[in-house]
C-alpha cells in the first residue's frame, strides 16, 4: 500500500463500484489532514495540487507538494495517490511528471471538442510513455456562482464524450451533469439519466465528478454507484481549514498569544475528523 499510482487507485475504486476522492491540498496540514483520515478509516485517497494555488497563490511547489505527500505515505498502510488537476499548459503537466505526480489532469474543455481531443492526445501519448495517467474535460464544469443549472447545452453529451475518448485516449474523463466549482447558491441536481448514458457509451472509461462540495450526499452515493470513480473535493476542505484557523484565533484573542506553533496540530485534527466523516460516502472492497 502506501502510495500507489493513481490510476491502479482509480481502477480499484471501479472493481468496488465507488468513488476515490481527490482532494485539493495546499500545504503540509491540508495534506496530513487527508492521509490521516484516509489511514483511520483504511480509505484510498488521491491528494491533488491545483497548479495556480503554487503559480499564483504561493503555497507550494509542485517538488515539495510531491515529496510531502510522498513521505506521509511512507508512513501509513492505505494507498495514496499524487494527482495534479486542472492544469492548462504542457510546461506545467512535465514539471508534474518530473516531480512525480502519476496523474495529471489537461483541461482544454473551452476548446472545441475536435481541437480538446487532439490536444489531449499529445499530451496522454508524452504521459504514457512515462506511465503517468491522464484525465482530460468536455462539457462545462463552471463556477457555482455563476451556474443557474438549467443550461442543458453544457451538459457533456454521451455521444461526444464517446468520440473524445476514442480519440484522446484519455485515462479518465471529468463531465459535466449538473456539477459545478465552488459554493453552490442552492441544491444542485446531478443528471443521473445523462450519466448512465455516458458511462454506457465510454464502457470501462473512468468518469470524474468536479464540483464535488455541496452535492447532497444521497445523489453522490447514486452517481459512485453508477459510473464516477473519481471524485474531486476542495473548497469544503479549504473552508473547514479556513474554520479550523478561525476558530484557533478566536480561542486565543483575549491572550497575548505568540505560539503560532501551536496552531498545526489542532489545524490537522480538524480537517482529519471533517474527511473522516467524508469518506463514509466510499465503499472499497
Amino acid at each position: 500500500m502506501a502510495f500507489e499510482k493513481s490510476l491502479d487507485i482509480i481502477k480499484s475504486a471501479q472493481r468496488s463500484n465507488t468513488s476515490v476522492f481527490s482532494v485539493n491540498c495546499i500545504d503540509y496540514n491540508t495534506i496530513a489532514g487527508v492521509i490521516r483520515a484516509a489511514e483511520a478509516t483504511q480509505t484510498p485517497v488521491l491528494v491533488q495540487l491545483y497548479p495556480e494555488h503554487s503559480s499564483l497563490n504561493k503555497t507550494i511547489d509542485f517538488e515539495g507538494f510531491a515529496s510531502t505527500v510522498k513521505r506521509l505515505a511512507s508512513e501509513v498502510k492505505v494507498a495514496i495517490g499524487l494527482h495534479l488537476d486542472h492544469c492548462y499548459t504542457y510546461e506545467e503537466i512535465r514539471r508534474a511528471a518530473d516531480a512525480g505526480f502519476t496523474s495529471v489532469m489537461y483541461d482544454a474543455s473551452t476548446l472545441p471538442t475536435e481541437e480538446n481531443a487532439a490536444k489531449t492526445k499529445v499530451i496522454v501519448d508524452e504521459m504514457h510513455a512515462r506511465g503517468v495517467a491522464v484525465e482530460g474535460e468536455i462539457g462545462h464544469v463552471g463556477l457555482a456562482a455563476e451556474d443557474s443549472g438549467s443550461d442543458l447545452d453544457l451538459y457533456t453529451k454521451p455521444d461526444v464524450a464517446k468520440m473524445f475518448y476514442e480519440a484522446s485516449g484519455v485515462d479518465a474523463l471529468a463531465i459535466a451533469i449538473g456539477n459545478a466549482h465552488g459554493f453552490y447558491k442552492g441544491t444542485p441536481h446531478l443528471d443521473i439519466d445523462r450519466l448512465d448514458q455516458i458511462h454506457a457509451a465510454t464502457g470501462d472509461l473512468a468518469l470524474v465528478l468536479h464540483g464535488g462540495s455541496g452535492i447532497p450526499d444521497d445523489q453522490l452515493e447514486v452517481a459512485f454507484a453508477r459510473g464516477i470513480n473519481k471524485f474531486n473535493y476542495g473548497t469544503n476542505y479549504l473552508w473547514a481549514y479556513y474554520r479550523a484557523i478561525a476558530s484557533f484565533v478566536k480561542e486565543h484573542e483575549s491572550e497575548a498569544y505568540t505560539d503560532v506553533l501551536g496552531l498545526a496540530i489542532p489545524t490537522q485534527d480538524a480537517l482529519c475528523e471533517h474527511m473522516t466523516d467524508r469518506f463514509k460516502l466510499c465503499h472499497f472492497k
